[in-house]
């Protein structure tokens, strides 16, 4: 993957809040938000899967002029120059002294208020190629804000294309029920797609979240196999992953018990890679 500090930020733009919204109940300790930003720019042109560069203000102790971080696209409108971005309030501990610091650029976005300006680049990343046949089956997988691209894909699907006549299959991890971005019982913006023939979703969570035991994707995969693999196994489908870089790990270790061996997962995924049909955005 590409460091931060490679990607062009040569030809910023402007953009204003339109909305923020918390996505994440209030007596949760998990702070996550959805910006609605309206565009300054001639050549707004931004698609599922891309993401949008944020330039937050630097620290002056440090000599930053700016603080650079990527967000994937969540929603846009073409019309009115307005995207959408999901933001997760972060926090680190320096490892040397123990302290707790916020993170730069999530909390600042956090924190924005309606009719406040930021200061964008972008697009990067190549954006989700739909299947040219819609009878194909479509496989995502995605975990925490790594739902965000496939909550502008599946709008695409059944809004913007009118449908789509092949399966389309779901997979969602996150470490609690609350922190199921746009499938929580705050805001459920996949509920409209559920009476769709074609649409199923399946939720994976952590079985003790607050002893940080881990999300439980492989599992959901797992209970799900007889489907998953003969998705994976079927020549027409197209399968799409987004998440922080560790979703990679829990798939080669779900798929390989599924294919039987590390080198027959290692054989199928580069036959979908060579085939187009593997795409993936990770963090």
């Amino acid at each position: 993957m590409a460091r931060l500090e490679d990607y062009d930020v040569s030809n910023p733009f402007q953009g204003t809040v339109v909305k923020t919204e918390r996505l994440t109940p209030q007596s949760s300790d998990v702070d996550i938000h959805e910006l609605v930003l309206k565009v300054d720019s001639d050549h707004f042109d931004f698609e599922s899967g891309q993401s949008v560069g944020v330039l937050a203000p630097g620290s002056a102790d440090f000599g930053n002029e700016h603080h650079f971080r990527l967000y994937t696209v969540a929603g846009k409108d073409d019309a009115e120059k307005i995207l959408h971005i999901c933001v997760k309030r972060c926090f680190y501990i320096d490892e040397f002294n123990g302290e707790r610091y916020a993170g730069v650029a999530s909390n600042y976005l956090c924190d924005l208020a309606q009719g406040d300006e930021i200061t964008m680049t972008g697009p990067y990343g190549i954006p989700f190629s739909l299947p040219e046949d819609n009878s194909a089956d479509i496989l995502m997988i995605g975990m925490g804000t790594g739902i965000a691209p496939f909550r502008a894909f599946i709008k695409h699907l059944y809004e913007t294309k009118g449908g789509w006549k092949g399966n389309v299959r779901l997979f969602y991890g996150a470490k609690s029920g609350i922190e199921l971005v746009y499938m929580n019982q705050h805001k459920n913006d996949f509920e409209h797609y559920y009476d769709e023939a074609t649409f199923k979703a399946f939720e994976a969570v952590s079985p003790k979240p607050y002893f940080d035991e881990p999300i439980a994707l492989e599992d959901t995969l797992a209970k799900n196999q007889e489907e998953v693999w003969s998705m994976i196994l079927n020549p027409e489908t197209h399968v799409y992953v987004a998440g922080l870089s560790k979703v990679k790990g829990m798939l080669d270790s779900a798929f390989t018990k599924m294919a039987g061996s590390e080198t027959k997962w290692e054989r199928r995924l580069a036959e979908l890679k060579a085939g187009g049909r593997w795409q993936e955005v990770i963090y």
